[in-house]
């Protein structure tokens, strides 16, 4: 089993996308995972590119895919240290990376500078291999 974690713009390109996650593969994420996605819901109503109908649809999606929250003092301890060693402005991002380096394998997100930022950090994945029984 190959353990994927993503962050809130992967997780609603994949209910929006309607993307199944091969059954082999766990998704994890930080606690803050779902807030953050919703957060992103709420902004996309209010610039105009969901209705409100859209956006609860999604939301409601949103929450049967299964998602694996971790985070503990440790992870939050080493979200600390990604963001000092690789001059990020808050721990919020470093919590993805700091999951990965702990308790996954790869970080998969759909945002390219998310991409670029874990590069030098953790492995890094693509959202077609969430698809595929490959890890």
């Amino acid at each position: 089993m190959t353990r994927f974690v993503i962050d809130a713009p992967t997780l609603l390109h994949l209910v929006a996308e309607r993307v199944d996650v091969a059954p082999d593969h766990q998704l994890v994420a930080p606690q803050v995972l779902r807030s953050q996605a919703l957060e992103l819901l709420f902004a996309a109503v209010s610039r105009g590119e969901l209705t409100e109908a859209d956006a609860l649809e999604r939301h409601d999606t949103m929450t049967r895919v299964k998602v694996r929250s971790l985070g503990d003092r440790v992870s939050r301890r080493v979200a600390r240290q990604i963001a000092r060693e690789h001059g990020l402005a808050s721990t919020t991002y470093a919590e993805y990376l700091a999951v990965t380096r702990l308790q996954a394998d790869v970080f998969v997100s759909v945002d390219p500078a998310a991409r670029a930022r874990a590069q030098d950090v953790v492995p890094v994945g693509s959202v077609d291999q969430l698809s595929t029984g490959i890890g």
